[in-house]
């Protein structure tokens, strides 16, 4: 019997069969995973450009690495991230369970959410273990002043940080600069406010380097203003690639904290100074770290980046003289002695808890930068917490060595906010509406404690007055004139030239007639004094005749 020939049915399953299976397959082959391959190119290229613009990053990497618990919530972000990867959605449905809606459950969401609580639960704890370390490390290493240093009244701080931009920029006659931020810089013993010249504009900027230095003479309140010429390869307000800032964190330490630059001229050379701060880790009792004094970073007007350390920075003969403190180190340290009684105490009772006081006027922060007779020096300072107002002490941190000096002064003294307060009540006359007080700096002549008080106009445009105010007493000197205002600072009795001339036989005699010119809302706008030997002569002119005058004339002592 010859075979029986297969059936339709089966034709049509061996022919889905075969369309099932293909293309075939060999399983003994290694499958190819382009996105994975293209995922590792694209991290590569990911690191090189972060690589190379490190930079700008800076920041963020700086503060992971001074908040070690930060990692902690790196570490729970990301354990969270592969828990949720590993969970096949449970997490998803538990979430959406407690919340009683739905959302899309990802593991990079879950480990963002953690992160950011994480943060911000530690970052306060953080701050607060580190302030108490630093306060420690800070009231230990301050020494206790008896008295504080006289002021250099040969090179007083008159011009404030406003009015030096001010003069700055009304003298700057080259259209594509500008003036940059101005900082304290001491030539050739005197200080002055000095800026850099940075290009102005996105064209400049790309194409041009700083021009020089501008410098602004703070000891009197004249615009005494020069500047010194010559381009620097790196600078300041320049593109970034030929920034003071891109090339320090792209050729010099990378870990540290950069202060603001400082235009130095040392024998009509510009050299850029950058003090800088490090951090210290500290294990116990939570990780975390207190910022300390690194050194100084400078560059010359070629490019060239020297890094000195501390002791190094103040025997060099260019920083003779100049900032190489950190400031903002100098303040930070100083604010963190709130801690000094710890932190329960800082945040419930506040015994002996201190503030930096705040001050008066346009940009007037501390520290402020002065020289006394002991050298240059930071002053800060503080009052005590709350609404108290007096001086509960005054920081002096040297400004070549870094060394600390408290001063807690044996009488109550007036705070820098009564001393401008006082020069308000002092001159009732003056417009407080387009004036105000500014800088008020403890300042000690003949071992008597003064505020310094400079009364500058609204637009800054020049510095009005300096007003002494006694810490003690209140009482008030007020000088208008640079030569009286030294006077005042070496202890001697200053005495105001006459703004007008004035005959010698009779500044001493008594006048017959005071002449008064007044607006018609009672305001004194002039006054004339006549003497004995002197005439008044009153000139109205006629109705419509210019020319014909009536005159009244008085002769007195005839």
């Amino acid at each position: 019997m010859p075979p029986r020939p297969p059936s339709d049915d089966s034709d049509e399953q061996s022919s889905d069969d075969e369309l099932t299976d293909w293309p075939p397959t060999d399983s003994g082959q290694p499958d190819s995973n382009p996105p994975w391959i293209l995922l590792g190119v694209g991290g590569l290229v990911a690191v090189a450009i972060g690589w190379f613009f490190r930079p700008w990053l800076h920041g963020l990497i700086y503060t992971v690495y001074t908040t070690p618990l930060l990692l902690l919530g790196i570490v729970a972000g990301s354990v969270a991230a592969w828990v949720t990867a590993r969970s096949g959605g449970r997490v998803e449905i538990v979430v959406n369970t407690l919340s009683s809606s739905d959302h899309t459950i990802t593991p990079l969401r879950v480990g963002v959410v953690v992160l950011v609580i994480a943060a911000v639960a530690l970052m306060p704890v953080a701050n607060a273990v580190a302030g108490v370390t630093l306060s420690d490390q800070t009231m230990s290493q301050t020494a206790t002043a008896e008295r504080l240093d006289d002021v250099d009244a040969d090179n007083p701080r008159i011009v404030t940080r406003a009015v030096a931009d001010r003069y700055a920029s009304n003298t700057l006659n080259r259209p594509q600069y500008r003036v940059g931020d101005t900082d304290i810089s001491v030539v050739n013993g005197t200080p002055y406010w000095a800026a850099p010249l940075a290009p102005d504009g996105l064209f400049n900027t790309i194409t041009k380097r700083q021009a020089g230095t501008v410098l602004v003479d703070m000891t009197t309140q004249q615009a005494n203003i020069r500047s010194v010429d010559g381009e620097l390869e790196i600078g300041v307000g320049t593109i970034f690639h030929r920034n003071y800032r891109w090339e320090l964190l792209k050729s010099q330490a990378y870990l540290v904290d950069y202060g603001d630059p400082k235009m130095v001229i040392h024998n009509e050379t510009q050299y850029i100074a950058v003090p800088y701060s490090e951090p210290q880790f500290h294990l116990t009792p939570l990780p975390h770290t207190t910022p300390q004094w690194g050194g100084v970073a400078v560059i010359d007007p070629s490019g060239s980046i020297e890094t000195l350390s501390p002791s190094e920075a103040a025997a060099s003969p260019i920083l003779d003289n100049q900032q190489l403190y950190p400031e903002q180190l100098a303040l930070q340290s100083v604010a963190a002695t709130k801690y000094r009684n710890g932190i329960l105490n800082t945040y419930t009772s506040h015994e002996d808890e201190i503030e930096i006081a705040p001050l008066p006027g346009d940009r007037n922060d501390q520290p402020f930068f002065i020289l006394s007779e002991s050298g240059p020096q930071y002053v800060v300072a503080v009052e005590p917490y709350g609404d108290a107002q007096g001086l509960k002490e005054l920081w002096t941190i040297d400004g070549q060595s870094g060394a600390f000096e408290r001063y807690v002064p044996a009488d109550s003294l007036f705070g820098p906010q009564r001393a401008a307060d006082l020069v308000r009540q002092s001159a009732p006359q003056t417009d407080w509406d387009r004036f105000s007080p500014a800088e008020p700096i403890l300042t000690v002549i003949d071992d008597r404690e003064y505020w310094q008080v400079r009364v500058v106009p609204e637009d800054n445009s020049g510095i009005a007055y300096v007003a002494f105010v006694d810490a003690r007493s209140g009482d008030v000197d007020s000088f208008e004139q640079t030569d009286t205002i030294t006077q005042f600072l070496a202890g001697e009795t200053p005495v105001e030239t006459p703004t007008e001339t004035e005959p010698s036989e009779t500044t001493a005699e008594t006048p017959t007639v005071i002449v008064q010119r007044v607006a018609e809302n009672g305001t004194v706008i002039e006054t004339m004094t006549v003497y004995d030997d002197e005439s008044v002569e009153i000139r109205t002119p006629t109705n419509g005749t210019a020319g014909t005058e009536n005159t009244t004339a008085r002769t007195l002592g005839s």
